[in-house]
């Protein structure tokens, strides 16, 4: 009788250690533990701010403007030439934006194009936003990605190192007009710095 029970009690151990060992190493991994997808990359702070809630207004006040907050991750492209397209739709409304990109033959212009074309549609489905045509882009910038260390193989047995980089590219939209940013002439900005210049705080001074 205590040989079966021991039997039995091994019999059970066995079967629970050979599913454990198929469900941690054979069964085949999920997309977002085994990968770094889109879905685990969208937690960060940036696409948050989309779940902000802001307090009730009065019926005084003007209404709040609706505002759009989205980006892509892991883009195969560098920082610095993302920086001047997105540095060239900052402050236009989103036709133009589009209109900017639509003829312009870079590799970074489409997927900028492909993330606004994503974050119009996220204005108007999740923002409320009543005509797609009334928004600007408030904020575009792009920040570094991962940057992977290669060898390049080089003649008579010598290597060099090179880098595979990605590029984050964030952007932000607002509903309404974009606002008129005032032109300075190069005489009011010389005027402005000998201004900041006379009324310094020089420490030790005489």
């Amino acid at each position: 009788m205590a040989v079966s029970a021991v039997t039995a009690t091994g019999a059970t151990f066995l079967s629970r250690l050979v599913g454990h060992i198929h469900s941690r190493f054979l069964a085949p991994c999920s997309q977002v533990s085994c990968l770094h997808t889109a879905a685990v990359l969208n937690t960060k702070n940036w696409e948050r701010k989309n779940r902000i809630i802001y307090s009730p207004q009065q019926k005084d006040e003007p209404p709040r403007p609706a505002e759009i907050f989205h980006c892509r991750y892991q883009i195969k492209y560098s920082k610095d030439k993302m920086w001047y397209l997105a540095k060239l739709i900052r402050g236009m409304t989103i036709d133009q934006a589009l209109a900017q990109l639509e003829f312009n033959d870079k590799k970074g212009a489409k997927v900028m194009k492909e993330v606004l074309l994503e974050a119009q549609e996220m204005a108007v489905k999740h923002h409320n936003v009543e005509y797609k045509s009334n928004l600007y882009v408030a904020e575009s910038f792009s920040t570094k990605g991962k940057y992977l260390k290669r060898i390049r193989y080089h003649g008579r047995g010598m290597f060099g190192i090179m880098d595979k980089v990605h590029c984050h590219y964030f952007v932000k939209l607002v509903e309404g007009v974009p606002p008129t940013v005032e032109q300075k002439t190069a005489f009011d900005q010389a005027k402005e710095y000998v201004e900041q210049l006379k009324s310094r705080t020089i420490i030790h001074s005489l």
